[in-house]
């Protein structure tokens, strides 16, 4: 099967998003100890680095850890179905969403793997308005899906004005 140049751009995508998602949590783990440090402050009160291990999903749901496993394997398979997906993708923009998502879930599923959790140190709680702790493959993801659901919709209104689909 050869793999359309378009799909290579999510792939690409997906890759550097691995390694500067492993890389940053290598660098609080080993780099800051933020483990041991637990806060570093950086722009108090709006931003700074604190270390969690989020062993479950969003909003603390399978917080304990039980899940590990199952959310692991989820992963893999949604990531298998994104690579699946690129490679008959024909627009620019679901393209970079599926490389963002792609990337977001391995880098969060290598933490599984590796340690039990994901790593999430990005805190911008101090702010108010956004009070949970992240890290780069959680941005990735929840970029990948505006971008997926802006990509869905400008699709959608193309189709209804009569406008073909972005190609490249």
């Amino acid at each position: 099967m050869k793999i359309p140049r378009i799909a290579y751009a999510a792939f690409g995508l997906a890759l550097f998003i691995v390694i500067v998602d492993q890389l940053t949590k290598a660098w609080v783990i080993s780099g800051i100890d933020l483990r041991e440090v637990g806060q570093v402050l950086v722009l108090p009160p709006i931003f700074n680095l604190t270390w969690v291990e989020n062993r479950g999903v969003s909003f603390g749901l399978f917080g304990d850890g039980s899940a590990r496993w199952y959310l692991s394997a989820f992963a893999i398979v949604i990531s298998i179905a994104l690579a699946w997906w690129a490679l008959r993708a024909d627009r620019r923009l679901l393209i970079t969403a599926i490389g963002l998502i792609m990337g977001g879930a391995i880098g969060n599923v290598i933490d599984r793997i590796r340690f039990g959790f994901v790593v999430d140190f990005l805190d911008f709680s101090g702010t108010g308005f956004f009070p949970w702790v992240f890290n780069i493959a959680d941005s990735a993801i929840s970029i990948g899906i505006v971008l997926l659901i802006w990509d869905s919709l400008r699709a959608e209104k193309a189709a209804k004005v009569g406008g073909a689909a972005e190609k490249s």
